[in-house]
């Protein structure tokens, strides 16, 4: 069934319930709509894009903060035959130009926080755009964009007559670049639906739950998630700001019950109780039944903190890829607690394997490549076919991340492949670093790369965010990492915010080009005030939470 079906039915039988809540705490602000109004204005978009040319099989890129109208869009591109294009909210003008160029989009719909580098990536397109369209304020609007109010204005609500097949394409989705320039990741409808079972089968939503979405809807990851609720007609709140109390406030009044959280929010929700300025006895918690936590590898002693303040809670992380339609094609499983740590298993209808550098399988807890195969895979990396023949080899995705399995095989996932650090000849894996450093009880974040060195080659140096009000040491981390093998302890250690895209994963090479920026030699007293300031530049900016 396409996930424009389901939206359908949502509509037909659940009409009256609400879909959707927006929340937005900073600014007192909070809409809903429901399952009715959602498939109505969604086929008012559809009928809005066709009458300004649109046909099936072109590509609408969508450039909005997460908002109450922004799924209705991208349903309504869908619903039109459109192929969608959702792009990364961190983007500059030239990364959108050049997603624009290279999709080749005919229509761009964008937000009034993107006014400024959509009228600059305008002035340097060399693909035609038949037209911007403004999802904002109408006194804001650029003179050169129509507004959405106009895109609505006399569009039918019913569903056009635009037929869609499960093979037909629907999104460009471009990678995040924390290894390199973005790719075009293509999606065919047959693996959004297939995401919708996934999702379902792994966390068993009913009707009854209410998923709480905090990450950009523009990734995979929040939006494939919430695709589990989507199947079964059940409740979402989508939530903006990232605060531990804004959070808990959204859990207790909107009565959630399943959240999927990052590592850095998770984390600040920890120390905000640690601290005192969160009193769990203030919240309506008890309906909360999954703590979901992916988009990155997720520290062990992070878990078992939290299951010492919510011991009620369900644990599962996934392990998934936007070559993969998100996440899944690995799975934790709520059953499997005692595994803390690992990624887990295959996911529904998934397969997996780890191979050595000569494509032989590796079975005995040796660290290979991942690669992994289902019918989530996408079909290809959008007009780059050297790129798609490196990906997909006979059936088989190859995702670059090193990977071992246990003797229960369960996946364990240790790192990237171009994040390796060698170094004496001897490879140690950032991840496993970063995770033995999150131990330390006065160390909120770190990140982990390799610097060059001309006796080593490599050596490892650590960005190290401490917790609020905590005094770090350099002397107090470099005695902590004693307890690591001499060719792993980090030569160099700087105290500063780590850099994260809005999913929560590190941008390694945004960390790398700041790095080199600090003294050769780290000063003995760790002070951010000193010498965090080239972290604060325009370009790789160090976000204090990982968010935006």
């Amino acid at each position: 069934m396409l996930i424009t079906e389901m939206l359908a039915r949502n509509a037909r039988l659940y009409g009256d319930e609400v879909a959707l809540v927006e929340r937005e705490p900073a600014a007192n602000k909070r809409s809903e709509i429901t399952w009715l109004e959602f498939y109505h204005l969604s086929n008012q978009i559809a009928n809005g894009l066709i009458a300004r040319g649109v046909q099936k099989g072109d590509r609408v890129v969508l450039l909005m903060m997460n908002a109450l109208e922004w799924l209705p869009i991208y349903f309504g591109i869908l619903r039109s035959g459109a192929i969608a294009v959702p792009l990364n909210f961190r983007f500059d003008a030239d990364d959108i130009r050049r997603c624009i160029e290279l999709s080749e989009a005919k229509i761009v719909i964008f937000g009034e926080e993107f006014i400024e580098r959509i009228t600059h990536a305008k002035s340097f397109l060399t693909s035609p755009v038949k037209a911007f369209i403004f999802a904002g304020e109408p006194v804001k609007k650029p003179e050169y964009a129509m507004g959405y109010s106009e895109l609505l204005a006399g569009a039918r609500n019913e569903e056009p007559d635009v037929p869609i097949d499960l093979m037909d394409g629907a999104g460009i989705y471009f990678t995040s670049g924390t290894t390199g320039r973005p790719k075009g990741v293509f999606l065919q409808h047959r693996q959004l639906e297939f995401s919708c079972y996934v999702e379902n089968r792994h966390h068993s939503q009913t009707r009854r739950d209410n998923f709480l979405c905090i990450p950009p809807l523009y990734h995979t990851g929040a939006k494939m998630h919430w695709f589990g609720n989507l199947l079964v007609g059940a409740k979402s709140v989508l939530l903006k700001g990232v605060n531990p109390r804004a959070i808990l406030e959204a859990v207790s009044e909107e009565q959630a019950t399943i959240v999927w959280l990052l590592v850095p929010w998770a984390h600040d929700i920890l120390v905000a109780i640690e601290n005192g300025d969160i009193d769990l006895n203030d919240y309506q918690l008890d309906q909360w039944r999954l703590m979901h936590i992916g988009a990155q590898p997720v520290p062990p002693s992070l878990i078992l903190k939290w299951k010492k303040f919510f011991p009620h809670h369900d644990y599962d992380t996934n392990y998934g890829l936007t070559e993969a339609t998100g996440p899944g094609c690995v799975h934790l499983g709520i059953e499997n607690y005692h595994k803390a740590g690992a990624i887990g298993v295959p996911g529904f209808d998934w397969e997996f394997r780890i191979i050595d550098e000569n494509g032989n399988p590796l079975t005995d807890g040796r660290p290979g490549e991942l690669l992994i195969r289902g019918p989530g895979v996408m079909k290809e990396y959008y007009r780059n076919p050297e790129a798609t023949a490196s990906a997909l080899r006979n059936g088989w995705l190859h995702t670059e991340d090193i990977a071992r399995m246990d003797a229960d095989g369960f996946v364990w996932l240790i790192d990237r492949k171009k994040d390796i650090i060698i170094s004496g000849g001897e490879n140690v894996f950032p991840n496993e670093i970063e995770n033995f450093l999150m131990t330390f009880d006065k160390i909120r974040d770190v990140g982990v790369i390799g610097l060059p060195d001309e006796r080593l080659g490599e050596i490892v140096a650590a960005v190290i965010a401490p917790k609020p009000g905590r005094e770090l040491l350099e002397a107090e981390i470099l005695e902590f990492c004693n307890a690591l093998p001499r060719y792993k302890r980090p030569r160099k250690i700087i105290i500063g915010d780590v850099p994260r895209n809005p999913t929560g994963k590190i941008e390694k090479p945004a960390l790398r080009k700041n790095m080199r920026k600090f003294p050769a030699t780290a000063p003995s007293l760790c002070n951010p005030e000193t010498i965090a300031a080239p972290f604060n530049g325009r370009q790789g900016k160090f976000h204090e939470h990982g968010s935006v």
